[in-house]
């Protein structure tokens, strides 16, 4: 997979093992247009069309023009220099004009970065939110306090792919350190970035040849400031910023032709002049003294004829049809001498007339103008091929700026809310989390204060059993901690007291219901999906997030569903996982499962009245509380009565966990009293209870089977190819 983007030059490629991760990478990169092999389009084009919804293009490969060779330099392996060549000789055909500020291309590895699929990226609100796709109450909005375009772009890419590395993270940390440490400096940085204008897209116009003067002066104000932040942070350095500034390039030779060449104010039109500065040229500067003293004779022309004629309004005018004419009103005629003037056009309340010597003075200047714009154009072409040669280092420049921008973005922001830097370690998967909170619900909330909660997971424990009425905070818990990670791994302080972290390599989340009626799928197909997904990739390095699993389908099918999901998570995956629920029943599996630990959100009702704590306690809760949210929502008193009548009736029944281990019991017993039965009738030899080989065989065929994975139909098939198989190795 290869990708550019036309406005900034960037061209990165990757290669990737599964087409899945294929989907992930194009939706992260709100991709627009995806260019496929003609050959290979007819086999992949459904699918893409009906997952992404963008523009397909096919293309054929062509040879990669001379002029591009260098973008794949620095590339070995051939399926990554064959979708380039792919890319670009598209890009090439298409565009219809210079490409110069591609930037080499740049190979990265997604294995280097915190994995997220869409799912997770959606369900916590990264960079969209779920409500309205608009970016308040997202991450992306929390974090944003970045001066340039640049800058905000990078953000968005560091959300999307936290880092894994801890040596890189906590570089960026120290980074961050330093400018929270040293406020009044970092004032003035952010100062001096708010004047930088978005280098990687001017960079992009100078290269298509669309650039005008206001864009090359915006340059110009951005290049001037490198200095300043070269300064600035020369001023906080003790080693954390070298690497940082040695690639804060002012790229002088660029800012001072803008400079000498450019006017301080040109127009946006760069074919009418008023462009390049005086001096700059000496043809320019002869044509314009030719100018200036044109329009001065004129203007004292102008005097010594209502001197001459007596007629004091007089005037000299121009326009592009008739040239330099001299304007007498009619009431005044009748003082002018006849002939003086030769007559030129006859208006509603005035004459225009012209002389020879206006005429030829006229000649003088207009060739002037008409050779200085042309002159200008020429002059200022010039200047934009020359800039054109100094794309690479204004690119590099943007890129480093871009990450000054959000690192200093990190500092205000962390400042601001208090954040605390996070430590990590890579012994174990330990998590301490001291007075944690959600970072985007703490900086919405108005009335009241976020309580803050602890999260502590040691190496033994890999599931907390979350339970709690609705409404009390359960999923906030969850989210708070997977943004704590996303944060911690970009590099940036986090919302708590005290933070210890492992690093995660993936995160996986199943929360809140949603339908994908597009692809024909319901909520609760989307939910055992999305759990798949985390059962089959996540490792012991992994986050998951499983809210509420089990409840799109009938209680006993739900409940079996999610105790099932625990016990394979906590025997095979291993990963750290937060799994809430409503299935009181499932909290007796800590008794069985020595790394699963049950805590509940507190509630208390005072008169009648539901009161949630939001503080998060060990052991599990006592009930739902169900009725008395439905209380707060409003709902009919006369319905709440019912309601509650209803349910101390259920409650007075066997739950299902006692009606299961009832029913076991009896099956038990009805095996017991079916073997003495047959040991009274008959006196055959007691069969041997071990497994047979074939049998075993057959067992683990069974419990390998991917059932969450099959349709109905390919589950009976196999459900029968089994049947078939144990019947026949009965009658052998």
């Amino acid at each position: 997979l290869a990708y550019a983007d036309l406005s900034t030059g960037e061209l990165k490629v990757t290669l990737l093992e599964e087409k899945e991760e294929a989907f992930s990478e194009l939706s992260g990169l709100q991709t627009r247009e995806i260019v496929i092999e003609e050959s290979k389009l007819p086999s992949i084009h459904e699918e893409l069309v009906k997952r992404l919804d963008v523009l397909l293009s096919p293309a054929e490969m062509n040879e990669l023009p001379n002029s591009y060779r260098f973008i794949i330099e620095d590339i070995d392996e051939p399926e990554c220099r064959h979708v380039i060549q792919l890319l670009v000789s598209y890009l090439s055909k298409t565009q219809m004009r210079q490409l110069d500020h591609l930037k080499k291309a740049e190979r990265y590895y997604p294995s280097h970065f915190l994995k997220m699929g869409q799912e997770a990226k959606r369900n916590l609100e990264l960079l969209t939110s779920l409500k309205d796709r608009s970016k308040k109450g997202t991450l992306v909005w929390l974090l944003d306090e970045t001066k340039t375009a640049m800058g905000g772009r990078k953000l968005k890419q560091w959300i999307d792919k936290p880092l894994l590395s801890i040596n890189q993270i906590e570089r960026r940390q120290n980074m961050v350190e330093s400018l929270i440490d040293h406020y009044f400096e970092r004032n003035d940085l952010t100062d001096a970035l708010s004047k930088v204008y978005d280098l990687e897209r001017l960079a992009g116009k100078v290269a298509f040849g669309n650039v005008n003067g206001r864009d090359l002066v915006q340059l110009q104000t951005s290049l001037q400031q490198i200095p300043a932040l070269n300064e600035l942070l020369q001023g906080i350095n003790k080693g954390e910023w070298d690497h940082l500034l040695k690639l804060l390039d002012p790229v002088e030779e660029v800012s001072q032709l803008i400079e000498k060449a450019i006017h301080e104010e040109p127009p946006f039109s760069i074919t009418e002049g008023s462009l390049i500065q005086d001096g700059f040229n000496e043809q320019l500067d002869q044509y314009r003294d030719a100018m200036h003293h044109g329009k001065q004779w004129i203007a004292s022309l102008e005097r010594e004829e209502r001197d001459k004629t007596g007629i004091r309004n007089l005037k000299i005018g121009f326009n592009k049809v008739f040239g330099y004419y001299i304007e007498i009103t009619r009431s005044n005629l009748s003082k002018l001498e006849d002939d003086r003037y030769e007559r030129k056009q006859t208006l509603a309340n005035a004459e225009r007339f012209i002389t020879p010597e206006l005429k030829e003075k006229e000649k003088l200047i207009l060739e002037a103008e008409d050779r200085s714009v042309a002159l200008e154009y020429e002059l200022f072409q010039a200047v934009r091929e020359e800039v054109k040669q100094y794309i690479q280092r204004l690119q590099k420049l943007a890129e480093t700026v871009s990450e000054l921008d959000v690192l200093q973005s990190f500092a205000v922001v962390s400042e601001q809310n208090h954040y605390v830097r996070p430590k990590f370690h890579d012994e174990g998967q330990t998590i301490e989390i001291k007075e944690g909170r959600h970072p985007v619900v703490e900086r919405v909330m108005t009335e009241q204060t976020y309580v803050p909660n602890d999260l502590v997971m040691k190496d033994e424990t890999t599931i907390l059993l979350i339970t709690g009425p609705n409404m009390s905070g359960k999923s906030t818990y969850m989210r708070q901690l997977a943004l704590t990670v996303v944060m911690a791994q970009m590099g940036c302080f986090v919302p708590a007291k005290k933070a210890k972290l492992p690093i995660f390599d993936q995160v996986y989340t199943r929360i809140g219901a949603m339908d994908d009626l597009i692809s024909g799928q319901s909520t609760f197909m989307v939910e055992m999906m999305e759990a798949n997904e985390a059962l089959q990739h996540a490792t012991e390095k992994s986050l998951i997030l499983f809210d509420e699993i089990g409840r799109g389908t009938a209680t006993y099918d739900g409940m079996a569903l999610a105790e099932a999901i625990i016990e394979y998570t906590h025997d095979r995956v291993k990963a750290k996982t937060l799994f809430s629920t409503h299935y009181h029943e499932l909290t007796v599996l800590d008794e069985r499962l020595a790394h699963l630990e049950n805590v509940h959100v507190g509630a208390v009702e005072e008169k009648g009245e539901l009161v949630f704590l939001h503080k998060v306690l060990s052991g599990p809760a006592d009930k739902s509380y169900g009725i008395q949210v439905a209380k707060r929502a409003g709902l009919p008193q006369s319905l709440l009565a019912r309601a509650s009548e209803i349910l101390t009736a259920l409650e007075s029944q066997p739950s299902i966990a006692e009606e299961a281990e009832q029913k076991r019991q009896g099956q038990e017993e009805a095996a017991g009293q079916l073997a003495l039965w047959e040991a009274e009738e008959t006196d055959a030899p007691k069969k041997s209870t071990a497994v047979s080989d074939d049998m075993q065989s057959l067992l683990n065929e069974l419990e390998d089977l991917p059932v969450i994975n099959m349709t109905p139909l390919e589950a009976m098939n196999a459900l029968y190819k089994l049947q078939e198989k144990m019947m026949r190795n009965r009658k052998r």
